[in-house]
């Protein structure tokens, strides 16, 4: 019996040890098929935003519909336009970690505030977003 209990318990605990913890899917935007984008497309990306906000977030959870349908943008800039503002540089930080450098300064950060969202949590949101040579402006990760 005991013999069986540490076999179980030898298992589990290489087996628990060897899984992967992800912050969020393994679903990275393929590099070639991105295109190069630079602050210049700042007006592209606040237009895309009409559409893709929507998409992402809904427009609101079970007890608050509709605190997101009314909201504003904090920040919109490619992940590189980040570097040396230390509010905004540990989201690039978080993008290389998640898809690789090269990924991360084809993209961009958006950073949003939901005014009518009953506190901080719920009232701020960050995406990643980038664009592809096909499909357009896409958000591949969701923060908040």
């Amino acid at each position: 019996m005991k013999a069986l209990t540490l076999s179980l318990f030898a298992i589990s605990f290489f087996t628990l040890g060897s899984v992967e913890v992800h912050a969020q899917s393994n679903d990275c935007p393929v590099l070639s098929e991105l295109e190069q984008t630079s602050i210049q497309d700042t007006k592209e990306v606040i237009g895309a935003l009409n559409s893709l906000i929507p998409k992402t977030y809904g427009t609101g959870i079970d007890d608050f519909p509709g605190i997101y349908t009314k909201w504003s943008i904090v920040t919109a800039k490619p992940f590189p336009e980040t570097v040396g503002n230390k509010e905004e540089e540990v989201y690039f930080g978080m993008a290389k970690s998640f898809c690789g450098k090269e990924i991360a300064e084809m993209s961009w950060l958006v950073r949003l505030e939901f005014p009518q969202a009953p506190g901080a949590s719920l009232a701020q949101g960050q995406i990643f977003l980038a664009k592809s040579k096909e499909k357009g402006w896409f958000v591949w990760f969701q923060y908040h």
